[in-house]
């Protein structure tokens, strides 16, 4: 046991290191309540911008929240959140029901945007969370996505998104 704890406290994803206080497991629920108001933070959002970045490559896995398994995409936005002390939800659409909605152009790296789920059809509900990367006209984001990629990425604002978008949100001060 102690030769595993050595190994998982060592294993670095991406560069960032695995820190297992911060995996959320079916008994953690601490991070899983939709009821749970965002925590406004400072954070810098540079930093929290690289701290994501560092988990690129790391697989799609659906309901998790755990960069060894793998993220979904709520899952990866609440990790990295949470590695700053900053409380989201565990759901995507929960996410809808949190922050300060800015719009599309007023989007600053370090936002949470939402789009519809990838087969929501012509509803409007939160099905999918990204966090900005990249704002203005050139707006970009990373993800945990069950696309082609199936892993953590970031994307520009292409017209499949657009299409999908619903709102950005904005959790830290």
């Amino acid at each position: 046991m102690v030769v595993l704890s050595t190994l998982v406290n060592s294993l670095a994803i991406g560069g960032a290191p695995f820190d297992p206080s911060l995996s959320l497991t079916k008994k953690d629920t601490s991070a899983v309540s939709s009821s749970l108001p965002a925590v406004k933070a400072a954070v810098d959002p540079a930093e929290l911008i690289s701290y994501a970045q560092s988990f690129k490559g790391v697989q799609y896995k659906y309901a998790s929240a755990d960069p060894v398994k793998g993220f979904d995409c709520s899952g990866f936005v609440l990790y990295v959140f949470k590695h700053f002390n900053v409380h989201v939800p565990r759901s995507s659409s929960a996410f809808a029901k949190i922050g300060k909605r800015v719009s599309l152009e007023e989007a600053q790296p370090g936002d949470i945007i939402l789009f519809t789920g990838p087969k929501s059809g012509d509803t409007r509900n939160v099905g999918h969370v990204g966090i900005v990367t990249e704002g203005g006209s050139t707006i970009s984001f990373i993800h945990a996505t069950s696309g082609k990629a199936y892993s953590v990425i970031e994307t520009p604002m292409t017209p499949h998104y657009r299409k999908r978008f619903v709102k950005v949100i904005r959790v830290l001060s």
